[in-house]
């Protein structure tokens, strides 16, 4: 189960304030932060440099090179491990982003070098006039910008090499590179331990007053412990359990100190029931999001959609996230069941958007997918409500074809009922007014036969925009693609 953090400023009462007009416990973190920064710096450097690393002796090494306990010593190689993994990960990531960029621009740039091949190669002809074939790309001028799209074309080509000329040199400097870690100033990180009581050694916390054990070197300044009252740490859905390990971290934000515990939380009683007696399947969109309740048999009972607002700056847009994700919330209250969302990856869209639209691309720089799951995610899980994740393959086109003239759905509020039916793992099989006009490969997948029927639909020409599946009263021009007929929506 996934960790929990609570975070909370250290409180300041009169009663512990000295005659400089600080408390104890900030007089001890401020003395022992620069240790304790130290310490880590050097730990930092141990597991970055060193092929194999023993936390027994490196433990061992720091309590004697810094004079502290072997408690504070775990912490300060948790906190320094933490850091080289997340700098490692962060590497990683952004040699597999530069290579999906340099990859796009190559796949680019083969495709318009032979665009200009083709029509260099067309018009080089003498009787390209009374050709019966035409060129794939003719040459038109622009009023506007007073250049050929030829001309464009070619300073696109140029702009578009000298950007990979850019990220493949990033990349060979990126993998040649050593990685470089940053500890800040004014950091305390204190372990926990299931094994230990009130779920830490050194820093125990009995629902009100915290109390730390000091190091060695700072025994002579601040005794053996100090201590501060924190107060409790109060929330709507408390999921703090008194057992089990507690890792406090402690930190300056803002001239303040501030005190984080991180935990396993207590287990919440499940609030919604059986994935079989109905679901809510939501669809993200960047304008909207389309929820659909489905009943246990599979049939429609409510739909609607909560509508998002696109370039809001960043704490409007995570309000606005944690706002519709409270809205799912009280939906799956209300209706006792799990809410059904797709799994999607839009990594790999965003390392194309240099190919795209500006408009596409703007879309998609908005669509805050992966923070909506987060928070979801983390909302349901505090209310005890199942969020259940399925294959998106199809599901837009299902609901397209088959509910959205049925029951009158936007498009989004189709493939939501589509979701929360794969979330309850009923089928999709096409429609029989569609199969008794078109036929379709039956050995195959049904996904395969929707992608099929939706090819087919693309090659009539009938269907361009997602409006027009309102208005189709049969699927009789899907029997030739070739010979469409006009009088299909004459009225």
């Amino acid at each position: 189960m996934p960790s929990l953090t609570y975070v909370k400023g250290l409180p300041t009462p009169e009663s512990e304030l000295n005659a400089l007009g600080f408390s104890q416990m900030e007089m001890f973190l401020t003395a022992f932060a620069p240790i304790f920064r130290l310490a880590a710096i050097e730990t930092v450097h141990q597991l970055l440099t060193c092929t194999e690393f023993n936390k027994s002796k490196w433990n061992s090494h720091i309590q004697v090179t810094y004079s502290i306990n072997k408690r504070h010593a775990n912490g300060v190689i948790a906190y320094a491990k933490g850091k080289v993994d997340g700098a490692k990960e962060h590497r990683s990531l952004h040699i597999k982003t530069l290579t999906g960029k340099a990859k796009s621009i190559e796949i680019w740039l083969k495709k318009a070098e032979k665009k200009l091949k083709a029509a260099n190669k067309f018009y080089s002809k003498k009787n390209w006039p009374g050709s019966r074939v035409g060129g794939n790309f003719p040459l038109s001028c622009s009023l506007k910008y007073k250049e050929t799209n030829w001309q464009n074309l070619r300073f696109q080509i140029h702009h578009k090499k000298r950007k990979l000329f850019l990220f493949q040199n990033k990349l060979t400097t990126l993998k040649a590179l050593p990685i470089k870690v940053f500890v800040p100033r004014d950091q305390v990180f204190l372990v926990g331990s299931q094994d230990e009581t009130l779920g830490n050694g050194i820093a125990q916390w009995n629902g009100s007053t915290l109390k730390i054990r000091t190091p060695r070197c700072l025994e002579g300044s601040f005794g053996k412990g100090v201590s501060a009252e924190i107060g409790n740490f109060d929330r709507n859905i408390n999921r703090l359990p008194q057992d089990g390990a507690k890792t406090w971290h402690l930190f300056k934000k803002d001239n303040k100190w501030k005190v984080a515990v991180s935990f396993t939380p207590s287990p919440v009683k499940s609030q919604s029931l059986d994935r079989a007696y109905g679901c809510i399947g939501i669809d993200l969109n960047p304008g909207s999001i389309g929820w659909a309740y489905v009943d246990t048999d599979g049939n429609l009972k409510a739909s609607c959609q909560i509508p998002l607002q696109m370039g809001l700056q960043k704490g409007a847009q995570q309000a606005q996230i944690v706002d519709s994700c409270l809205q799912l919330a009280t939906l799956a209250l209300m209706y006792q069941c799990p809410i059904v969302c797709e799994e999607l990856d839009f990594s790999d869209k965003k390392q194309r958007l240099g190919e795209t639209s500006h408009k596409y691309a703007r879309m998609l720089s908005c669509w805050a997918y992966n923070e909506f799951y987060k928070q979801l995610s983390a909302i349901l899980a505090n209310r005890g409500i199942e969020l259940i994740t399925v294959n998106p393959a199809f599901t837009s086109i299902i609901g397209l074809f088959k509910y959205l003239k049925m029951y009158g759905l936007a498009s989004d509020e189709a493939a939501a009922l589509v979701i929360a039916r794969r979330g309850m793992r009923l089928g999709e099989k096409l429609p029989d007014s569609i199969t008794a006009y078109v036929e379709v490969n039956s050995n195959k997948h049904v996904w395969g036969q929707w992608a099929q029927l939706n090819r087919k639909t693309k090659q009539s020409g009938m269907v361009n925009r997602r409006h027009d599946y309102y208005t189709v009263s049969n699927w009789s021009f899907l029997v030739n693609p070739k010979e469409v007929c006009g009088e299909v929506f004459a009225h």
